[in-house]
């Protein structure tokens, strides 16, 4: 709206149909950027690598574009609709008009059609499976770390604001933290790397 710019993580975007190539975002309507695309009729999709860091997830996730600018320092350029592209991360975008509105309770589906779009890189993108079951602190089975059974050496523990769960055997690379790390041995300054919560609102998992 005017200059400014937000954005932030949908959960649910799909295809609609291929031609013409329409798709659909689902956006819930306390969030900001409902405000935005209600007001500019328009909306980009850009698709986030495997190896998108916590820190950038917690960004577009769990904070609001009322309290901060998430576009600070940010990697973007504007695309034909005036709606801004993010770089950094990503692996492509589509770009969309919409054309047609539902309401479903807390949120509204647009339906918007495919006006531009573009593969930035080669590689592979994230999933929602993928977001919950590795990058939310789970550890994939071809990980160094995984112990069949389950990692239950050291205790793991889970951010009661966003479900991040901190796993000692994974650490916190982002952050410097090793694997091996135990949660009690993090540094008093630790936040979490998705919503940035304090060490206080980690409870023990189980």
């Amino acid at each position: 709206m005017g200059n400014r710019l937000n954005g932030m993580i949908a959960n649910t975007v799909f295809q609609v149909t291929s031609e013409p190539p329409i798709i659909a975002v689902s956006i819930n309507k306390q969030n900001l950027t409902y405000e935005f695309i209600c007001e500019s009729k328009v909306f980009i999709v850009s698709i986030l690598s495997k190896e998108t860091p916590m820190e950038f997830i917690g960004r577009f996730g769990f904070k609001s574009g009322r309290e901060l600018d998430k576009f600070k320092d940010l990697n973007y350029k504007l695309g034909i609709t005036g709606a801004p592209i993010v770089l950094d991360n990503s692996v492509g975008y589509l770009e969309a008009e919409v054309i047609s509105h539902t309401d479903v309770g807390t949120h509204t589906l647009f339906i918007g059609k495919v006006v531009s779009a573009e593969i930035l890189k080669d590689a592979e993108p994230m999933t929602y499976y993928y977001y919950r079951n590795v990058k939310m602190g789970k550890v994939p089975i071809t990980a160094p770390t995984y112990i069949k059974g389950g990692n239950k050496a050291m205790d793991r523990y889970v951010c009661t604001v966003c479900g991040y769960v901190y796993d000692p055997e994974v650490g916190d690379l982002d952050s410097g933290i090793k694997p091996g790390t135990p949660f009690d041995e993090l540094p008093d300054n630790w936040t979490c790397p998705v919503c940035g919560a304090d060490k206080g609102a980690f409870e023990k998992e189980g």
